[in-house]
């Protein structure tokens, strides 16, 4: 591959490439980059946003270059304050310790054991003293931290900015320092962090890395950056079924970014197939191969095909899947609420998405529709209840 088409394959969907003169005079010494990401185990469970980062790694690998999977322990503890704007909490060495070993299994979905390095900041954040630390911190200014949007924010709205949030953007830029990267990767919110590691290692006079933002996901809404929290998402460990569900219900206008930035095709097949729906081939098609592509990745190709026919099945014929979820429900009085049903068959996380879910037409009991927020069952009775187009489950009233 010539060095002008491995620039096009690390800059596929990415924001910005800083600077791609200095990493083109890195690609010509002809030595394995040390590509770092780094992740801050907040949360024991992977999305597919997370993964944009995880496929730039990827790509990278298959150019030949060495992975530093980064997990941040020790900053994890700090809790990253990018894009808050309130003083984030901490999270306990017992919390972080147990999400790291999460992302450990998770990460080799994606990535070549063989070509990737993991590695803990704690390994050379635990031997700093409190001089090193200092000498740090010195290493730049308030007014040049405050040059940080959020950050920049929350000062001129009278917020709370803890002393200990200006130590992560040094410490994640320190750690460019320990790992001597050629070229770190982050999410387009973390630019400033990613400088910050050029920065120091000029001061400790290494060759500043290169630098790579990658974009935020937007998630199945189209319209927010994928967050479990917004419900949004697509995790890397739900079912086969659940996860072909998902992608098949993306946009069509969605589903080209998600294949420049979830799917391993290369462009020029992605460009061909953005000629054929041109010329009149079903999105749908696309949709397919994309979902099959995902699925098989986190699960198997015999999975992906048996969540090909499940949803065809489901969707055209309107065929209830097989493995369908029991669920017991409590009606102490002897009769329940249609929301608390939902809810307590695991189907909704609270009443009042039940009662929204009810409103947009997506709620059905024994294949009818609910109209009626309040409609009551009673206790001996068993129902099958849909919620969406994939949620399902046989509940037993007692």
């Amino acid at each position: 591959m010539t060095l002008h088409e491995s620039i096009d394959v690390i800059k596929r969907g990415c924001d910005e490439l800083l600077l791609e003169t200095e990493l083109n005079q890195k690609l010509v010494l002809g030595r394995p980059l040390r590509i770092k990401a780094g992740f801050d185990p907040t949360a024991p469970d992977l999305h597919l946003g997370h993964t944009v980062l995880l496929n730039k790694m990827r790509q990278l690998q298959e150019l030949g270059h060495h992975a530093l999977f980064l997990i941040g322990d020790f900053t994890g503890m700090i809790g990253d304050p990018t894009g808050k704007n309130t003083t984030r909490p901490p999270l306990t060495r017992e919390q972080v310790l147990e999400n790291a070993e999460s992302y450990r299994e998770q990460v080799f979905k994606v990535l070549d054991p063989d070509k990737t390095e993991i590695v803990f900041n704690s390994t050379w954040m635990d031997k700093f003293s409190a001089a090193d630390l200092i000498k740090l911190a010195a290493t730049h200014t308030v007014a040049r931290m405050l040059e940080r949007d959020d950050f920049g924010k929350r000062y001129q709205n009278n917020q709370a900015i803890a002393i200990h949030e200006f130590i992560y953007p040094l410490i994640q830029g320190y750690d460019s320092v320990a790992l001597k990267a050629d070229l770190e990767l982050g999410g387009s919110d973390q630019k400033f962090n990613l400088l910050m590691g050029r920065e120091l290692q000029k001061h400790y006079g290494q060759p500043p890395q290169c630098v790579l933002t990658m974009p935020l996901l937007l998630g199945l809404d189209g319209v927010n950056k994928m967050s479990k929290s917004l419900g949004n998402y697509i995790g890397i460990n739900e079912s086969p079924q659940e996860m072909f569900g998902k992608l098949m219900s993306v946009s069509d206008k969605l589903m080209w970014r998600y294949l420049e930035l979830l799917s391993f095709e290369s462009m020029s097949t992605i460009t061909k197939w953005r000629a054929e729906i041109e010329q009149g081939r079903n999105p749908r098609d696309i949709k397919v191969l994309l979902a099959q592509e995902i699925v098989t990745r986190f699960h198997s190709r015999a999975e992906s095909e048996k969540a090909l026919a499940e949803f065809e099945a489901r969707f055209k014929q309107g065929v209830l899947p097989e493995d369908m979820p029991e669920a017991t429900v409590s009606a102490s009085t002897g009769i329940i609420g249609i929301a608390q049903l939902l809810k307590q068959a695991g189907l909704v996380e609270s009443t009042s998405e039940a009662l929204r879910m009810i409103s947009q037409g997506g709620v059905k009991l024994d294949g009818e529709r609910v109209i009626d927020k309040a409609l009551q069952l009673q206790t001996g009775g068993v129902v099958v209840a849909q919620v969406g187009k994939r949620k399902f489950a046989r509940v037993t009233i007692n």
